[in-house]
């Protein structure tokens, strides 16, 4: 037969609901047999254009019928599924009566309709399942005696170059083998289950098992389904007895390819990353287009020595008839047709065009049968022979060392004793009758539970239906709850066995108990188990009664909608008809604060969105293999705007990146890991945590291959951008400058200076000023831009710090850094760097007038020890840690804003204006920001007293009042205050001002000379002459008007731990400083009775200035809260 082109054809599926709600715009036209893409950024140029075998409108133009089938609309060309079916699928059909090998495969992004062309959805029947009830309606219509059909079925995945048989409970670990026939050399997989089957309703039931089998895999071992091929092959054997009674036997295997989501390896960006080589994602895609290029080459001629690749993945070796080789084949491509898809769609488009040019040389598979038996024996004989004599004698010299040619010794025998099995496997086959085999498969597949037995159940029972994102995985796995009493949730290797059993990241052995109280359904995590449970995206927290379509996630990755026919008004009126994964994994982004909305968005900003929604549940999957490989290392999605990128430009500000920010949770190290590189390692974190299952001891694996483990590296503080207007006039600039991390938080400042000077950097007279910055185009002009020292406020980054910047110097771009100032928070750079342009132009003015250079500050890492006590947690209790500290920080942060947000109000009911050379409400604030830094500091190491001042507190409050001597316990509780060697003197700075109040004013209230009192008075002015030498007094000062206001005593004052864990809650829910602040003050009621006797002296002191009035306690606690206030 002549070579045959693989025939391709395209397909363009409507919107989607979430491109809908972004008003995507149209960038696919068909016309015929051609299909244009209209680029969106450059609508005015020419479209791209491409011809193909078929190209189908499935975009618009349909109705539905009431049945649910999608038919075209009157006098539209919309293609349904049935005309796909009529140009595609029946010639695969008629192909394969006709004795051809047959290979349809889909082709396109996920999310682009692949599945939707081959499998259908509802009523609206892919290629695969109309295929196969046509076929078996054809073999029912045959009239011939002696013609005889045999069908098998077989389905299989392929993910991570493991091959798993989809219709099989039992696959080794690894997945099984794919082997080479030696004497046909085509690929097969070893003890890949084949089922023979009688009809379409017995295949029906096999592929509906094989997606089960998918579901469940993908949700237990945390595979990515659209990073999965799957491959459906129907072998369709016909036995024709002839006029002499001898048997003739046509065989056709038909390969049905549902190919994983083509996104560009090259678009997710894991450039540099260190074990990017090691990660199979995308290694069989690419290994096919390899393929089809070769063979496109060799087809047309331009080359002709040509090696194609088939060995360089498991799904090119089982292809390799269906490229290139003896079958007909059909490959379709699908297309998104929104604008925010052009790259992946144009690439898709390209793709296909490359496999039109394959050209495949078939034959009719027909040979006696008898000669096939008897091939199989001669062959057979031929193998063991080959065994007996220690496998293929290998010729001396063949450059191979001994232990090379040992190893290749022992995987040929180990080839040969597997092909001579499957031959005998072949031929006991035959031994056994078509009949008895077909009798043993019905029997087995007789017992597959299917979803439409359940149908009755589902209007009565209250159930659990799973989501999954791939739609045709969802709504498979059904789960029922008891009509009464309790369902159970675990792992099926607790004791008792848990009612529902599941599997995967996060599932404790007991891990929830579901009420049913007559349709009223409550779920309760189990007590102590530590489970993860989330409903509608919340964490689970107590015992919760749940509503009809509520969204329930089961530790990382078992996502469940409750459906509830009993009680169906409960559910939100709110809530769309349809619950899927994308709904469910938008609410849990919302609860966590990322926006879902998409009015206004622009495209950038769109596909920002959709890689957020992407990562999220990405990102708490690593998490939760971090926490049960015990890895010590947190992860969290960070959204960095453009200005915050190293060389960002503040002008582009939707440009935004999305990154993950790894945190070693011992040391503190951060890395931020672009999202390309995030998925690389996701993908190897899931491969490690596969072969953890399996039992493998990965606790010991070298670093260098741990996908948690990375080099330290420095770490971007923060960026500062100075901008150049003043360069426009000839005018110096000097300014400190905020570093601002990527969240907007200061994390200190940096003083630079701009001036124009000449090329040797020697400042230009004064008299240089322009008036009109036209006055230089066409000129020299030279600026000098020093960088003079800095100031961070995060003690972490002391080991180093540097800064970078790029700037365009004589017309090239150049990457500039500073020095690295080691062991210091305060570093000194003195850097200088000329630049100089050649001749001014226009848009160099204009970048002097909008833009910016940014200055991005590194702070050095090093891998250090950690403190002995972090290593006795886990890596659960480190994050717990270290999000309380975090919390801590965001208290702070909230204060900042106040105290700016106070300040600009100030500022603007005066009348004062920021200016570009001088600002000096920047200024203030920058200065006022700095000594919250140093408060919080100061309370840092305020807590290292936290003991001595327990001990000193309860000593005090447990006396009797006859025995309570204020002077000593003054002065211990002041001594504790003071021992820090450091210049923290808030507290004397206090009693200094109390004694210039006492020089002044004389007690109006105290008569008795010996009162407690005036003890303290006493003490208080000998304790305030021996420090006021270190202290500048200053006459405005306000001081700590509540030596206890500013340290946080509640853990001194109550060593129970009940209180401690009330506190610790005040924290972790939501952050809220508030319900710390209270509790706060709360715990200062316990120590009034020692700090009233200085408020009140202090009150009695200030009594004369007030016109004989005493403070209120209004005002005493309002100088407390903002005391605590800076904490």
């Amino acid at each position: 037969m002549p070579d045959e082109s693989v025939k391709v054809a395209v397909r363009v599926r409507p919107f989607n609901q979430r491109e809908k709600d972004r008003q995507a715009k149209l960038i696919i036209k068909m016309q015929g047999q051609m299909t244009t893409i209209t680029n969106p950024e450059t609508p005015n140029e020419e479209p791209k254009s491409f011809s193909f075998d078929y190209s189908y409108w499935s975009h618009d133009g349909f109705q539905e019928q009431s049945d649910g089938v999608l038919v075209p609309a009157g006098g539209s060309n919309y293609a349904s599924q049935r005309r796909v079916f009529e140009n595609l699928g029946q010639g695969v059909l008629d192909n394969a009566f006709e004795g051809y090998n047959c290979s349809l495969f889909a082709y396109g992004q996920t999310g682009s309709g692949k599945s939707y062309s081959m499998v259908g959805y509802g009523n609206n029947k892919g290629i695969v399942p109309i295929t196969c009830d046509e076929m078996f309606k054809t073999m029912d219509k045959n009239t011939d005696p002696n013609k005889r059909f045999e069908v098998t079925f077989s389905m299989l995945e392929i993910y991570n170059e493991q091959v798993r048989d989809l219709l099989s409970k039992d696959n080794p670990k690894g997945g099984l083998n794919v082997r080479q026939n030696p004497k046909l050399g085509y690929f097969y997989v070893e003890n890949l289950k084949r089922v023979p089957v009688g009809s379409y309703a017995e295949i029906e039931k096999r592929t509906d098992q094989g997606t089960a089998s998918r579901t469940v895999a993908s949700t237990n071992m945390n595979a990515t389904s659209s990073r999965a091929h799957t491959v459906v092959t129907i072998t369709f054997d016909q036995i024709i007895k002839n006029e002499s009674g001898s048997e003739t036997k046509k065989s056709s295997v038909m390969n049905l390819v549902d190919l994983a989501g083509s996104e560009r390896a090259d678009s997710t960006g894991a450039t540099g990353d260190r074990l990017k080589e090691g990660a199979n994602i995308n290694k069989s895609l690419s290994a096919l287009g390899n393929v089809i290029s070769a063979l496109a080459d060799l087809s047309m001629g331009t080359k002709k020595k040509i090696m194609v690749p088939y060995r360089d993945s498991v799904l090119t070796k089982l292809l390799q008839n269906a490229l290139g080789g003896n079958s007909k084949t059909i490959m379709i491509a699908a297309l998104s047709p929104a604008d925010i898809n052009y790259d992946e769609t144009l690439s898709t488009l390209r793709y296909a065009d490359r496999a039109k040019k394959i050209k495949n040389k078939a034959v009719v598979n027909e040979n006696p049968l008898d000669k096939l038996i008897r091939e199989l024996k001669e062959e057979n004989e031929k193998l063991k022979r080959a065994m007996e004599s220690g496998g293929m004698v290998m010729q001396e010299g063949a450059g191979l060392s001994p232990e090379e040619l040992e190893k290749m010794r022992k995987q040929m025998e180990e080839d040969i004793r597997a092909q001579l099995m499957a031959n005998q496997a072949m031929l006991a086959e035959n031994d056994q009758s078509w009949d008895d085999k077909l009798a043993e498969a019905r029997t087995e597949t007789e017992k597959i539970e299917t979803g439409g037995a359940d149908s009755k159940r589902k209007s009565k029972e209250p159930y659990l239906i799973n989501l999954n994102e791939d739609p045709m995985l969802s709504g498979v796995i059904c789960h029922f709850l008891k009509n009464s009493g309790e369902t159970t949730v675990g792992r099926k290797d607790a004791s008792p066995v848990p009612d529902i059993c599941l599997s995967g990241l996060s599932i404790q052995k007991q891990h929830a108990v579901i009420f049913n109280n007559k349709g009223v359904i409550e779920i309760e995590s189990v007590s102590g188990s530590g489970s993860k449970t989330k409903i509608n995206g919340l964490p689970l927290t107590g015992r919760k009664a749940l509503c009809h379509k509520d969204r329930i996630l089961f530790g990382s990755n078992h996502m469940y909608v409750l459906m509830n026919p009993l009680k169906p008004e409960t559910a939100d009126s709110s809530l769309p008809k349809e619950i899927t994964w994308e709904f469910a994994q938008k609410e849990i982004a919302q609860v966590k604060g990322f926006a879902t909305g998409s009015a206004g968005l622009s495209k950038e900003q769109q596909i920002v969105q959709e890689q957020v929604l992407e990562i999220l549940p990405m990102v708490s999957e690593v998490n939760a293999v971090s926490e049960e490989l015990n890895k010590q290392k947190s992860f969290e999605v960070v959204l960095i705007s453009a200005a915050a990128q190293e060389g960002g430009d503040i002008t582009q500000s939707n440009a935004s990146k999305v990154t993950v920010k790894m945190k070693n949770l011992l040391n503190g190290n951060t890395w931020l890991w672009e999202r390309g590189k995030f998925i690389t390692r996701r993908y190897l974190i899931q491969e490690l945590y596969q072969k953890f299952l399996d039992g493998e001891d990965v606790s010991h694996i070298p670093k260098e291959q741990d996908p948690f483990w990375e080099p330290t590296e420095d770490v971007l503080i923060g960026t500062s951008n100075l901008f150049l207007q003043s360069l426009s006039y000839c005018l110096d600039f000097e300014d400190t400058l905020n570093i601002s991390d990527y969240k907007g938080q200061e994390e200190g400042h940096v003083k630079v200076k701009l001036e124009p000077c000449d090329p040797k950097g020697k400042p230009i007279d004064e008299e240089a000023f322009v008036d009109d910055p036209r006055e230089l185009l066409n000129k020299p002009y030279n600026f000098k831009l020093t960088i003079e020292n800095a100031n961070i406020h995060k003690s972490r980054f002391s080991k180093g710090i540097l800064v970078k910047y790029s700037v365009k110097n004589n017309g090239k771009v150049e990457e500039v850094k500073t020095p690295t100032v080691k062991n210091t928070l305060t570093p000194t750079f003195n850097h200088s760097k000329v630049i100089s342009i050649p001749k001014l132009k226009q848009e160099n003015l204009d970048f002097f007038e909008s833009g910016c250079i940014t200055l991005s500050v590194y702070g050095i890492q090093e891998d250090t020890l950690p403190d002995p006590k972090l290593l006795k947690l886990n890596t659960r209790e480190l994050r717990e840690a270290s999000l309380y500290q975090e919390l801590r920080d965001v208290t702070i942060n909230q204060e900042l804003r106040q105290m700016e947000n106070m300040e600009n109000s100030q500022a603007h009911a005066s009348g004062r204006r920021g200016t570009m050379f001088g600002n000096e409400i920047a200024s203030d604030t920058s200065h006022l920001k700095t000594e919250v830094v140093l408060l919080q500091r100061k309370y840092e190491r305020l807590q290292q007293k936290e003991r001595r001042m327990q001990q000193i507190c309860e000593e005090w409050s447990k006396k009797p009042a006859e025995e309570k001597q204020f002077e000593p316990f003054y002065r211990a509780v002041s001594a504790a205050a003071n021992s820090t060697g450091t210049r923290l003197k808030t507290r004397v700075q206090m009693l200094n001002q109390m004694l210039k109040l006492q020089k002044t004013v004389a007690l109006p209230s105290y008569k008795d000379k010996s009162s407690p009192v005036l003890q303290g008075q006493k003490y208080v002015r000998q304790m305030a002459m021996e420090k006021s030498s270190v202290i500048e007094e200053k006459e405005e000062s306000q001081g700590d008007q509540d030596s206890f206001g500013s340290v946080d005593l509640a853990p001194y004052m109550n060593p129970g731990t009940e209180d401690s864990l009330n506190r610790s809650k005040g924290f972790t829910q939501n952050g809220k400083r508030t319900t710390l602040l209270s509790d706060i003050n709360s715990k200062r009621e316990v120590i009034k009775p020692a700090r009233n006797a200085i408020s009140e002296y202090s009150a009695n002191k200030k009594a004369p200035t007030s016109n004989g009035k005493r403070p209120s306690s209004a005002e005493n606690n309002k100088t407390e809260s903002s005391a605590c206030v800076l904490q």
